[in-house]
């Protein structure tokens, strides 16, 4: 057995990669192109309308070059629109447009059913413990992530 492994980042990889993968195939069998970061936005959206692109890369700790590309696919989807903002005519403020609400309320419970895919071969009790660790490292590494998360509280 190599010794990568039993380590941190090779396991977090690897979740990483069941997890995309269970995404992706549950996406397709509900017929929708929607990836887990297109998701994890119009989730952020939804509590959020009217927010600029820096501060949605910042509620999904995405990088704030990369969540272009992101909003870019949102918009040709239909699923967002952009305004310019009454403040700053550089900036760009997003929310969810018509489809969008709906696609995202049909997907909700789809992605909420899932995560017991991700996690297979764990009990309910190993599911919360592993779940309530995982948010303890992330929150305590956060300031050293390359993307911080930015929580943003509701208005």
């Amino acid at each position: 057995m190599l010794e990568i492994y039993k380590m941190a980042g090779h396991l977090i990889r690897r979740m990483n990669q069941i997890s995309s993968s269970v995404f992706a195939e549950r996406m397709a069998a509900e017929g929708y192109d929607l990836t887990s970061v297109q998701f994890a936005a119009l989730t952020a959206l939804e509590a959020h309308p009217g927010i600029d692109q820096a501060t949605l890369a910042g509620m999904i700790a995405y990088d704030r070059v990369t969540i272009a590309g992101v909003v870019e696919r949102l918009e040709q989807k239909a699923l967002i629109e952009r305004t310019v903002s009454p403040r700053d005519r550089r900036s760009r403020l997003l929310k969810l447009s018509a489809d969008g609400v709906a696609i995202l309320a049909h997907l909700k419970p789809v992605v909420r059913a899932l995560q017991d895919d991700i996690l297979t071969g764990l009990d309910s009790s190993e599911k919360e413990t592993l779940l309530r660790l995982l948010e303890k490292a992330t929150k305590a590494g956060n300031e050293i992530s390359r993307v911080p998360l930015m929580v943003k509280t509701a208005r």
